[in-house]
């Protein structure tokens, strides 16, 4: 297909194609003559993948970049793309705490990832987010919506298991490897939405609070 086509079954303008060729996202097409490039499902699979990650994991141009240069790199494995894939997604907040705040949160971080069994440290990629949450929650003195960290805790480490069982079910390398990254990028979203309809649903049957 010509490059018309490919922005046709993808909704990805011409120009923007071109854009993502030009950072390195999308591989070149073959050249079938000095004025035309041809494309196939590869490429549409490809941009389809970009939006996701752009516009459902809002993520930068350059961190897809970096995500999708591990996918096509020749030594890559699921395992490590996990990773790479977490560090890239995680954002963590500017630190505006003091060496003792910091302290105090790294421990009690610390604590709740070993009362579920994680082995789990700075070099983790979602560790100095969970450390800066506390420090939040406790410059805030909001220790009621600290104490729910136990309940993500636990929702966390059962979703956590799902999804590597959805990876290891996946066939084919591509697959896993793909399945890795949309699970993290995507299941961010997907947990954030859920979440957002669960609370409305339970404050509907929740009672008004007194003034």
């Amino acid at each position: 297909m010509r490059i018309g086509e490919l922005a046709g079954r993808t909704g990805v303008p011409v120009a923007t194609i071109k854009y993502y060729a030009r950072e390195g996202l999308l591989p070149p097409g073959e050249r079938i003559s000095p004025n035309q490039v041809r494309y196939d499902d590869r490429h549409v699979h490809r941009l389809k993948l970009i939006r996701a990650m752009l516009e459902i994991g809002a993520m930068s141009v350059t961190t897809v970049g970096q995500v999708l240069a591990r996918i096509d790199a020749p030594d890559r494995s699921v395992h490590g793309l996990l990773g790479a894939t977490r560090t890239a997604v995680s954002r963590t907040a500017a630190e505006r705490d003091t060496p003792q705040d910091r302290e105090r949160a790294e421990a009690e971080a610390a604590e709740l990832v070993r009362r579920h069994g994680w082995r789990a440290g700075p070099e983790n990629p979602g560790w100095a987010a969970l450390v800066q949450l506390i420090v939040t929650y406790r410059d805030l003195d909001r220790e009621d919506l600290l104490a729910l960290l136990e309940e993500y805790a636990s929702a966390a480490g059962r979703l956590a298991g799902a999804e590597l069982a959805a990876v290891a079910r996946v066939p084919t390398v591509d697959g896993k490897i793909e399945a890795a990254v949309l699970g993290t990028v995507l299941g961010d979203a997907a947990m954030a939405a859920l979440r957002r309809i669960a609370r409305e649903d339970a404050a509907t049957t929740m009672p008004t609070p007194s003034a």
